[in-house]
């Protein structure tokens, strides 16, 4: 396997580590937040972390608000993607914002979004962090 693939598939396995401990951190503030959770929120986390992440990864980077912005727009857009499916199509049940004004088929509502860019400001910095720290590591196995 050349060098590039290598790091390919390292960068691939770091980004999904990377999303299993944001899911799980998700997880638990679902639970202090609502007092339970779903098994599905874990995936779901994890891609929106990880989507996120990459945003910080190109050449030449958007500012921190932007990437708030779309990351809270990809938030949004997976959370109505995966509340359709879940709640609407399977019949989980899994969260209903029928109540909250300004909601989406009860699956988004304006509310949950201001959560999520609160969030993501937190898993940008979070990811960053965990970049360092896998660096970090890395170099000092070198």
């Amino acid at each position: 396997m050349s060098g590039t693939m290598i790091c390919r598939w390292h960068n691939i396995a770091l980004h999904c580590v990377f999303g299993l401990l944001a899911g799980c951190i998700y997880l638990l503030i679902e639970i202090a937040w609502r007092g339970h959770t779903h098994w599905t929120m874990l995936p779901l986390a994890a891609v929106i972390f990880v989507c996120a992440g990459l945003l910080d990864e190109r050449p030449k980077p958007p500012p921190l608000w932007l990437q708030v912005v779309i990351g809270t727009a990809i938030a949004t857009m997976l959370e109505l993607a995966a509340g359709l499916i879940l709640n609407v199509w399977l019949g989980l049940g899994v969260w209903d914002y029928s109540n909250l004004p300004g909601n989406i088929l009860g699956q988004i509502c304006p509310q949950y979004t201001l959560a999520w860019a609160v969030l993501m400001v937190v898993a940008i910095k979070l990811e960053n962090l965990m970049h360092k720290i896998s660096d970090w590591i890395l170099d000092r196995k070198k």
